[in-house]
């Protein structure tokens, strides 16, 4: 509808990032959402206002990429109110600037990935599983046995990739030398005051203080246009993110995620 875009009063969109990225924020529609967004020419300057440990390695680079389109087109910010963790970071990063409240935590820089091994439990049950496979290593992920060591080597060289692809992207971001941010990357989380001396955030404050700059590098009045990403049942029951031991838990219970996969994800509780 180009010609309610052309009608609409200018404004400022701020866009909710709450919970994980996989169940609660769903990375295919969010990056669709920023895209309607960068076509809507009633919309000067995009603001997300996140709370998020992180999720899956592969949504969260959906998004991240998505919003590197929209910031070359328009004014773009990200705002922590209370985690901005791992995949949640490695978005806020890929915006133009970064503001936390100064009680937010930001940074866990790195990768996961974890599988439960159910053997034991399974033999105690008398529980046998029958695995027909081709290809050698076509179970290599399986949670019913114990890796092998060169499954242990193979998984352990894709979550390396995974992690430089994360601190390439945060270095270039950033504007940040790599070597720099691998120092930084070690999956630990930074309260505000820490990350800003460490150049992972710009400042400390509030929403409104992003909303005001974002509607003066857009030249733009300062109205402001709420964007709620639809969220189905999942993403409701999970809410929001900051009770991020909570989410954890709920990602291990969560039987639509594929065991032994990627995620960028902070699975610790606030300091």
């Amino acid at each position: 509808m180009q010609w309610l875009d052309r009608i609409r009063p200018p404004s400022v969109a701020v866009v909710d990032l709450q919970g994980m990225i996989g169940p609660a924020v769903r990375p295919m529609d969010f990056s669709r959402l920023l895209a309607r967004l960068r076509e809507d020419q009633s919309v000067r300057a995009v603001v997300l206002n996140i709370d998020s440990p992180g999720g899956t390695a592969v949504g969260s680079e959906m998004i991240a990429r998505a919003v590197r389109r929209l910031r070359e087109e328009k004014p773009t910010a990200a705002f922590v109110g209370g985690i901005g963790a791992s995949g949640g970071y490695m978005i806020a990063a890929s915006c133009e600037r970064i503001v936390a409240l100064p009680s937010a935590i930001v940074g866990a820089i790195g990768v996961i990935s974890y599988r439960p091994i159910v053997h034991e439990a399974l033999d105690r049950l008398g529980v046998q599983m029958h695995v027909g496979k081709s290809g050698r290593l076509k179970d290599m992920l399986s949670p019913f046995r114990e890796p092998t060591e060169e499954e242990r080597e193979k998984e352990q060289r894709l979550l390396d990739s995974l992690y430089e692809l994360f601190i390439e992207g945060v270095a270039s971001d950033r504007g940040l030398d790599t070597e720099q941010v691998r120092e930084l990357a070690t999956g630990e989380v930074y309260a505000a005051a820490d990350a800003i001396e460490r150049r992972l955030i710009d400042d400390t404050g509030d929403l409104d203080d992003v909303i005001d700059w974002a509607a003066e590098q857009a030249q733009t009045p300062r109205r402001v246009r709420l964007v709620r990403p639809r969220r189905g049942l999942r993403g409701l029951l999970l809410g929001r993110a900051s009770a991020a031991l909570v989410a954890g838990l709920l990602t291990e219970l969560d039987s639509s995620l594929p065991s032994g996969g990627g995620y960028a994800l902070y699975t610790g509780g606030r300091p």
